[in-house]
């Protein structure tokens, strides 16, 4: 959708007046949180709208506008607001009412976006790719192992938006291990940010150790003893799953760094230190991804060996047979041959001698191809 579309569709709202009937609409339908495993994915795109004032949560008052309002007039706490896959017309208010950029709401919707940060005057947007992993019996060539899906988030002074597209990346657990620390939460939106950056990459950390174990098996399976029968479809699909999460992964490197060393005035300083933990720990997922990318290639590269090695020894027990079987075929081809005058044919003792020499040539043939391993 283009700029000029959004803005549109931000005013065919009627400013914050559209807002508030979106709002006492979607409180007429049961708010389930969405970013929560254990609750019902039926309700509005309005997962949760919490405020949090010196990092301890407070009821609830009125819809959205009256919360933001209250918050900015009183210059305490911060919004956080949480989407699970809004629509256009669900987003517009929202973005009118929080002043967000027009480009970042286009990305917000759309989804499919490459990991990054972005800032728009006051306001900082980070996209995070999430991955989760896909238990399954059995590797096969067609077995899905890595899923993903979005978080793109919204840090302005006083509020925190997250928009969330894909059925996993919860964020239900991870507000409530925040509201625990009151004292990590009273640091503001920037708390909340780096919160969600540690929950992703941690998540990378978690699909990489389940990945070794599927590179383990199919390196246990190739130099097996019918390691040249194992099908190379396998390691193709773990190919492609790894390069689906090295897509979410290695993008995310550069955001993190400008979080850890540049100052933004949407971060708090104290929190910068945390975000170069976090991403410590996304260059260890970067690191074990280049790893198995190599693992795999070398893998596939032993698998084409045996393939070769077996297509090769195939080759000389054919050979050895073939050349064994040639020494009664040349015989019986000579004395096949219609001649009137050939001595061995009268010879009392002519077929006889004939059988065990073809035998005792075949034997030492068969000797010969035995000790040198051909047979």
């Amino acid at each position: 959708m283009s700029m000029a579309g959004n803005l549109r569709k931000v005013t065919s709202l009627g400013g914050v007046g559209g807002l508030r009937k979106v709002a006492r609409l979607a409180r007429r339908r049961p708010r389930v949180d969405l970013s929560h495993p254990a609750r019902s994915p039926l309700g509005s795109s309005v997962v949760n709208c919490v405020t949090y004032r010196e990092g301890v949560r407070t009821p609830a008052r009125g819809d959205l506008v009256d919360t933001v309002e209250r918050v900015r007039k009183s210059r305490e706490g911060f919004v956080w607001l949480g989407l699970h896959e809004p629509t256009d017309q669900e987003f517009a208010g929202i973005a009118e009412l929080f002043d967000l950029h027009p480009l970042a709401v286009e990305d917000a919707i759309e989804a499919h976006q490459r990991p990054k940060l972005e800032r728009y005057d006051e306001t900082l947007f980070a996209v995070f790719k999430t991955v989760c992993y896909v238990e399954h019996e059995e590797l096969t060539a067609t077995s899905e192992v890595v899923n993903t899906g979005e978080i793109m988030v919204f840090v302005g002074a006083d509020f925190v938006i997250t928009v969330r597209h894909g059925r996993h990346g919860s964020l239900g657990p991870l507000r409530e291990e925040l509201e625990s620390d009151p004292g990590q939460l009273a640091k503001g939106p920037s708390a909340v940010l780096h919160a969600i950056a540690d929950h992703v990459v941690d998540d990378y950390l978690t699909v990489t150790d389940a990945v070794q174990g599927d590179i383990d098996q199919v390196e246990t399976d190739v130099f097996s003893e019918a390691g040249a029968r194992a099908d190379p479809g396998r390691i193709y699909q773990l190919k492609r799953e790894l390069l689906e999460l090295k897509r979410a992964v290695v993008p995310l490197s550069r955001p993190l760094e400008d979080l850890a060393t540049r100052p933004i005035r949407a971060v708090d300083p104290e929190i910068q230190a945390y975000f170069r933990d976090v991403s410590d720990h996304l260059l260890r997922a970067k690191e074990q991804i280049a790893a198995f990318d190599e693992l795999l290639n070398s893998i596939l590269q032993a698998h084409l060996a045996q393939v070769t090695v077996a297509q090769n020894e195939d080759m000389r027990k054919i050979t050895a047979w073939a050349a064994i079987v040639a020494v009664p075929t040349m015989v019986c081809g000579v004395y096949g041959m219609n001649f009137d005058h050939m001595p061995e044919l009268h010879w009392r003792y002519g077929y006889g001698m004939v059988i065990g020499v073809i035998s005792v040539a075949c034997l030492a043939l068969y000797r010969g191809f035995r000790r040198s391993g051909w047979l």
